[in-house]
C-alpha cells in the first residue's frame, strides 16, 4: 500500500486507509493527511468490471472538469458540485500498480452525508434534484465524446436477445421451472427497441447519463437536505436521459425491496414516483425536449423489465454476474421487477396524468439549478 500511496504528492504523511462507504464493485478506502487533517478516498478501480480504466478516467475527468466550471460560472462551490480527480505525481488521472492494479484518488467532499434508503418524499426529491442537475449542466457536453465503460449497457434489444440465447441454451436446467416468467419477458418484445428506435430516428437526442441512479450516489446537505453532488460516476456514458430517470423511479419508488419474496409486498409507490419526477424536471425539464418528457415514464417501465430480464437470464446462467446470498435470490430479484413492470402497466393512466400535469407546472418556465 505504501507503495501505492507514493504515487501522489501528498503534504507530509497520510493515515493509514480504512476501508468505506457501502460500495461493492470497487474498492473503497479514507485517507486524511495528518498535517492538514484534509481527508481523501482512495480507490481500487474494479477492472473485471471496467476494462478500459483509461477510457473510464478519461470520461470522469473531461464531465467532472465541464462541471467544475459550470459550477464557477453560476457562482456555485465547485468543490461540492462535483467530484475531483487528485492527479498523480505523474500527472495521470491513475495510478497502475506493479500486479496490474489501478488505483485512483477524489477529494473528500466534505460537510455532505450519504443516505441508503429513502427516508422520506423530500430525500427522493433531492436525489432527482442531484441527477437532474447533473442532465441538466451537462446538457452541452459532447455525449458522443465518451467512452462506453459497459459497452451496450442500456441496450435494451441486445439484453433482449441475450435473454433469449440463455433461454435456449437453459445450462442449469431451470427453464422448465420459470416458464411464466420467461413468457412475460417476452410478452413484452415490442417495448424493448421503442426507445432506441427513437433515437436511430433521430426523435430522442444523445445524453451524458449517469446510468446508476440511486440515491445513494448523491451527496445531501446535512443542515438543508439539498443535494449538492452526484457520486459513482464509473457507469456515465452516452445513453438516454429517459432511463437515468427510469432507473432512478425503479430504484426508489418501489414499495418493497428488490428481493421481496412476496409479491403481494410489491407496487409502485405514485406519490414517490411523482417526487421523483418533480425534482427531475425542476432540474432540468426545460433542458429537455418535448419528446423525452413524453417517453420518462416509459423509460421507468422499459428499464425495469430490463433489468428483470437480466435477473431472470442469470438466474438461468447459473447466477454468474450478480452476487447471491442465496439460490434463489436472483429469481426472487427477477419477480420482483417483473411485478413493478405489471403494477406500472395497471396504474399507466394514473403515470401519465402525472406526468401531463407536472410537467404543465414544472416546465412552463425555466428554472435555475441550485
Amino acid at each position: 500500500m505504501n507503495k501505492i500511496l507514493a504515487a501522489w504528492a501528498w503534504n507530509g504523511p497520510v493515515s493509514e486507509p480504512i476501508a468505506y462507504g457501502e460500495g461493492h464493485i470497487n474498492q473503497t478506502y479514507a485517507l486524511t493527511e495528518q498535517a492538514t487533517q484534509k481527508r481523501y478516498i482512495l480507490q481500487k478501480i474494479n477492472t473485471d468490471t471496467f476494462k478500459d480504466p483509461d477510457g473510464l478516467m478519461e470520461n470522469i475527468c473531461g464531465v467532472t472538469d465541464f462541471l467544475r466550471e459550470k459550477a464557477k460560472q453560476r457562482g456555485a462551490d465547485p468543490e461540492r458540485a462535483t467530484l475531483h480527480v487528485a492527479l498523480t505525481k505523474a500527472g495521470k488521472p491513475y495510478y497502475k500498480a506493479a500486479d496490474g492494479g489501478c488505483w485512483r484518488v477524489y477529494d473528500f467532499v466534505e460537510n455532505t452525508v450519504c443516505l441508503q434508503q429513502v427516508q422520506s418524499s423530500e430525500d427522493f426529491y433531492q436525489s432527482a434534484v442531484a441527477f437532474g442537475n447533473f442532465q441538466h449542466q451537462l446538457a452541452d457536453y459532447p455525449a458522443n465524446t465518451l467512452h462506453e465503460t459497459i459497452p451496450h449497457f442500456h441496450d435494451t434489444p441486445k439484453r433482449f436477445a441475450d435473454f433469449q440465447r440463455a433461454v435456449a441454451e437453459d445450462r442449469m436446467g431451470r427453464a422448465a421451472q420459470v416458464q411464466r416468467e420467461i413468457e412475460f419477458v417476452r410478452a413484452r418484445e415490442e417495448d424493448y427497441h421503442v426507445m432506441v428506435d427513437l433515437l436511430t430516428a433521430g426523435k430522442l437526442p444523445l445524453r451524458v447519463t449517469h446510468n446508476d441512479t440511486k440515491l445513494n450516489n448523491v451527496l445531501l446537505d446535512p443542515q438543508t437536505g439539498c443535494a449538492k453532488c452526484v457520486l459513482d460516476l464509473d457507469t456515465v456514458m452516452p445513453g438516454l436521459s429517459a432511463y437515468d430517470f427510469g432507473d432512478g423511479v425503479r430504484f426508489g419508488a418501489s414499495s418493497a425491496a428488490e428481493d421481496e419474496k412476496d409479491l403481494d409486498q410489491v407496487w409502485l409507490k405514485l406519490d414517490m414516483y411523482q417526487a421523483f419526477l418533480e425534482g427531475y424536471l425542476d432540474a432540468c425539464g426545460h433542458a429537455l425536449t418535448p419528446k423525452e418528457i413524453e417517453v420518462l415514464p416509459l423509460g421507468a417501465k422499459i428499464i425495469t423489465a430490463e433489468l428483470a430480464m437480466r435477473f431472470l437470464k442469470d438466474y438461468l446462467d447459473g447466477d454468474v454476474y450478480f452476487k447471491i446470498d442465496y439460490p434463489t435470490q436472483n429469481l426472487d430479484r427477477c419477480r420482483t421487477q417483473l411485478k413493478l413492470v405489471a403494477d406500472m402497466e395497471a396504474k399507466w393512466p394514473e403515470m401519465q396524468r402525472i406526468l401531463h400535469e407536472t410537467a404543465a407546472v414544472r416546465c412552463a418556465q425555466p428554472t435555475t439549478p441550485q
